[in-house]
Parts: structure tokens; sequence; C-alpha cells
């Protein structure tokens, strides 16, 4: 699939091929909130993302983050000190999907508003510690 940046993806199986690498990259619950805490706080800890992140178990964090890893999106600094700790930061790779994600926000804002679905919901609250 060598095309130059502005050419259109126009073969059914080319968005396809793509689509199945956007949903093993992006997909899952917490991977979005994940990528939008880190652009948003640059460098953030382990205990300080479980923290903003409601509902979410110490398990599913090191898995998603795990993903995020091995894809190479994010980076796993980890600290060989007493006591020890972990933060993570958006590669390169990570920092270049954050507009293509803005401008899906902005969509989902406009259809969001349109639908009479307001940031208020309780299972969108659920998920996330606005602290």
């Amino acid at each position: 699939m060598n095309k130059s940046k502005k050419e259109k993806i126009e073969k059914a199986e080319d968005k396809l091929y793509l689509a199945k690498y956007l949903t093993k990259a992006l997909g899952g619950r917490w991977k979005l909130y994940i990528l939008f805490i880190l652009d948003n706080g640059g460098t953030v800890r382990f205990g300080q993302m479980k923290k903003k992140l409601n509902n979410i178990s110490n398990v599913m964090l090191s898995k998603t983050l795990k993903e995020l890893e091995q894809d190479g999106i994010i980076i796993r600094h980890q600290y060989n000190e007493v006591p020890p700790h972990v933060d993570y930061t958006l590669t390169e790779k990570g920092k270049n999907v954050i507009p293509a994600l803005i401008m899906l926000s902005e969509w989902a804002q406009k259809y969001t508003r349109e639908e009479n679905i307001t940031s208020e919901c309780e299972e969108c609250l659920s998920d996330i510690n606005k602290n």
C-alpha cells in the first residue's frame, strides 16, 4: 500500500485493512481516554492515570497501557527508585494521532448536540474523574 499522503484511499480492501489497524491500535473502552489524558497531561504516572479513570481495574489499565506501548503509541518510563514508579508519555506516533482524534471529537460534539446527549450523561461521567 505505497501511497502518497494526499492520495485518496479508494479500494474497499484498503479501507478494511486500515479499519482493522485502527481498531487494533485505538479500539477498546479505555484507549481514547488514555490518549487524551496523556495529550493534556504530558507525562502521567500510573497512579494519576488510575485516579482520572473511574471504574478501571489495575489489571485493565496495565493491559491497555501495555497494548499502547507495544503499538508504539506511548512510552513507558520505569524508575528503579524507592519507591519505584512508572510514568507514560505519547510517542511521536501517539502525538500524530491526536489531531485526528480531535476531529472525531468535533464530529461527536456536533451529533451529541443534535441528539441532545449532554456532557452530564451518567454513563460518560462514571468513566472519568474530572479532578
